[in-house]
Order: C-alpha cells, then structure tokens, then sequence
C-alpha cells in the first residue's frame, strides 16, 4: 500500500506538473499570440489550478478506497456469491453454510462451511471438500481455501441410514 501510494503521489504530481505548464502556456500565448484573445486566456491559469485541484482529490479518494477496503480485509464485490454457486454445484453437497472472503495483499483468502449427508464415509467427505476448493481456486487462482464439512440427515433418509447415523454417533 505504501509503494502504491508513493507511485499515485508521483504520477499525480505529474499530471499536476502538466496542467500547470499548460496553463502557464495558454497565459503566454493570450499576452504574447493572441492579444484579442488576453481576457479569456489569462484565466487559464486559474482553471489549470482548478484541475490540478480535481486531479489530487480524484486519485486521493481513490486511493483512500484502496486502503480502507485493505484495512477492512475487503474482498471483491459479488465474489463470496460466485463461491456459493460454484459449491452448490459440486455433488455431495446439500447446502452452503457461511462464507468468508478477504484479500490480504495479492492474496484471496476463503473460509467456507458446507453441508453434506450425515452418512458419507469420511472419504467421500473430504473428496466433496476437494471438489469444492478445486471450483474455488477455479474462479479465483492461488486463493488459500479452508472447507469445514457440517453433516445434516439428508431429506429423504430411510430408517436404516438413521439407525446408522446414531450408531456412528455413540
């Protein structure tokens, strides 16, 4: 953040620099070039502060954005609902609990719960998991991805895959 802020303060002034010189320059031309046009171009110089004005609060609310949305471990608009639609999809999975998006730095981190049946072994368990961080790196490349599992009876359990289910429990 701090680079990035040093690299807009730079170019700013840049710009700045170059909105000045092009006042200055209009300045010169009303007295020197085109005396009929004196009144109008002598104000350039005030209208090229004026822009120079519009350029530093332009890139400083922009950059104010930047760095609260960091300081508030921002994530991207609509991100955390993509997640959600790309787990939702995955087989095995019955729902899609909370989900935590935040950058820090280049990096997307994503903490994600999901639900799935009760009854899957511990390994169909953790292939769905899989399933779901590999469409999570899918939509947002070298992201760090948690995936907890919650199981939940499924809708339609018959009496055996109950039994099962309470067996398993004590």
């Amino acid at each position: 953040q701090a680079l990035e802020a040093d690299a807009l303060h730079f170019s700013t002034d840049i710009w700045s620099s170059a909105v000045v010189i092009a006042g200055l320059v209009f300045v010169w031309l009303g007295q020197h070039v085109f005396p009929r046009f004196r009144a109008v171009l002598s104000r350039a110089d005030a209208v090229a502060a004026l822009g120079v004005a519009c350029i530093v609060v332009f890139v400083s609310y922009r950059l104010g954005k930047r760095t609260v949305e960091v300081l508030l471990d921002g994530a991207p608009d609509g991100m955390a609902q993509q997640f959600k639609d790309a787990a939702g999809a995955v087989d095995g999975v019955l729902d899609v609990g909370q989900i935590r998006v935040r950058r820090s730095g280049p990096r997307l981190f994503v903490d994600m719960n999901i639900v799935r049946d009760r009854n899957l072994s511990f390994e169909r368990a953790h292939a769905i998991a899989d399933a779901v961080e590999k469409e999570v790196r899918r939509i947002s490349p070298g992201a760090d991805v948690v995936i907890h599992t919650d199981p939940r009876e499924a809708d339609r359990e018959n009496i055996a895959k109950r039994i099962r289910a309470v067996a398993n429990r004590n």
